[in-house]
């Protein structure tokens, strides 16, 4: 077991997995309770145009995947705030118009390569001291969001028109918190891969969710299983020469159908 710590990039894996876990659970409790879970899926494929403009410019591809996706976020929000529209139907459109441009522009780029499919489907080895940097100020600058307007974003989820007569600045803080989204999905598609990040931000979160607990018991609980299936899933892994993000996604799938099971049980 000590063998896999014998690696610089294993290290960078976990550490990079185990706080994305913490952050993912953190916001995306919010994201399930809004019943907004189509979000993170939307803006890993609005990322991914992020990924390919990077490949064509020949800049960071990370860093342009969280503009590209916080514009993208921050536009959602608009639509959905300021046009009344229906938030599925605003989802839909900005999944397939983004992905139709990043096929667009890859191809034309000629830039469909290994490091591409590094981003669709994750990669442990491409994890750098850069990405943890990016990754731990992220962490902090969402555990201050969450710090400063939990009271508020928790009446938001739950009753966004009770808050709105509390004289809340609903949009406002809507809008800071989807485009926190849209950055968690940007730096974590490297990863986890933009494909399979949405598994890990919604399945322990519902996981939780199916033991019918209290909101901060069901949000501690999240953060558990998110942390355990990226500790699982990178051993796994790491020994059985499996995608990572693939595996991580599996555990999560097996702690859902456990969680599920219990749940039956225990009526």
């Amino acid at each position: 077991m000590i063998e896999i710590f014998q690696y610089d990039f294993m290290i960078k894996a976990f550490i990079a997995g185990i706080l994305i876990a913490i952050i993912a659970s953190m916001l995306s409790i919010f994201v399930v309770v809004k019943r907004y879970a189509m979000l993170s899926d939307t803006l890993a494929h609005i990322s991914l145009l992020g990924v390919a403009i990077g490949f064509l410019l020949n800049i960071s591809s990370i860093y342009m995947a969280i503009i590209i996706s916080c514009i993208a976020a921050i536009s959602i929000e608009y639509v959905k705030s300021y046009k009344k529209l229906y938030s599925d139907s605003i989802l839909s459109i900005f999944l397939s118009g983004s992905l139709a441009i990043s096929i667009i522009i890859v191809s034309l780029s000629h830039s469909f390569t290994n490091s591409l499919f590094d981003y669709l489907f994750g990669s442990i080895v491409a994890v750098t001291n850069e990405d943890i940097i990016t990754i731990i100020l992220f962490s902090l600058i969402s555990m201050i969001f969450i710090a400063i307007f939990y009271q508020k974003l928790l009446l938001i989820s739950f009753n966004e028109d009770l808050a709105i007569s509390s004289g809340i600045n609903v949009k406002l803080i809507n809008l800071l918190f989807t485009t926190l989204i849209g950055a968690l999905v940007a730096i974590s598609i490297k990863i986890i891969g933009a494909l399979l990040i949405g598994a890990l931000m919604i399945i322990p979160v519902i996981s939780a969710i199916c033991l019918k607990m209290s909101f901060v018991n069901t949000w501690i609980l999240s953060s558990i299983f998110g942390i355990s299936s990226v500790i699982i899933g990178l051993f796994l892994s790491f020994y059985i020469s499996i995608p990572s993000g693939a595996t991580i996604v599996i555990v999560l799938l097996l702690i859902f159908l456990s969680t599920l099971i219990i749940s039956k049980k225990a009526r």
